[in-house]
This record gives C-alpha cells, sequence and structure tokens, in this order.
C-alpha cells in the first residue's frame, strides 16, 4: 500500500500585478489561484498528531496572497513559479506542488482561460 498525502487550497481570488500588454500593466489583474502540494507521509497519523507533522494548509494560501508587494509579473508563469518556490522552500517534506492560475478579466462567457505549473523534487 502506498500513501500519498495532499495539501489543497483552490479559487483564491487575488490582485496581482501582471500582463504584457500597455492596458494590463498599471493596475492589478484578478486572479483564481489554486494549489495543491504533495507531501511526504509519516508513518502513521494518531488522534493527538502535532501540526509538524504536515504542512499548515495556510502556508499554501500565503504563497498565493503574500506576493511581493509592487513586483510586476509579465507572465503568469511566473507567478506560479514564485508561489511554487514559497511552498517548497526549506520544506523537504514538499515533493510535488502543482498552481493553476485562472484570469478572470479575460473570461467573456464564464470560461476559465489560464495556466498550471507544476514542479516535482528530483
Amino acid at each position: 500500500m502506498t500513501d500519498r498525502l495532499t495539501l489543497e487550497v483552490h479559487d483564491l481570488d487575488v490582485d496581482v500585478l501582471t500582463g504584457i500588454y500597455s492596458r494590463e500593466t498599471h493596475l492589478p489583474q484578478p486572479l483564481r489561484i489554486s494549489i495543491t502540494a504533495e507531501l511526504a507521509v509519516e508513518p502513521h497519523y494518531g488522534p493527538g498528531a502535532p501540526l509538524s507533522a504536515s504542512k499548515n494548509y495556510m502556508d499554501l494560501r500565503e504563497a498565493a496572497t503574500g506576493l511581493p508587494v509592487g513586483v510586476h509579473f509579465t507572465l503568469v508563469e511566473a507567478v506560479a513559479d514564485h508561489i511554487i518556490a514559497q511552498v517548497m522552500e526549506g520544506d523537504e517534506r514538499v515533493r510535488r506542488v502543482r498552481v493553476k492560475i485562472v484570469k478572470l478579466a479575460i473570461a467573456e462567457a464564464g470560461e476559465a482561460i489560464g495556466i498550471t505549473l507544476e514542479r516535482a523534487r528530483t
């Protein structure tokens, strides 16, 4: 049997300075960000298991909502890359991170237009 632990934070709406067109470069754009992080699994999670036996899912939320102020990310791929780096930094238990970003401002009929970037430790 193989156990997997996945932490998930989905559908965070975050205003981010991003874009390549002049109309996009001066004001933040609304992005919908979802993060999935796969962690190494402890042998057993008993009722009294401490938070240190896992990762605080609020760390994922903070990686998306705590982007550097005043930094313009030309590509949403760079936003996703930054978030992944924040989630993985200093925590070797994080094996894989997937970030999905939907650009809300360009949707015309409710469609989800965006990217997914995934990184795994080797």
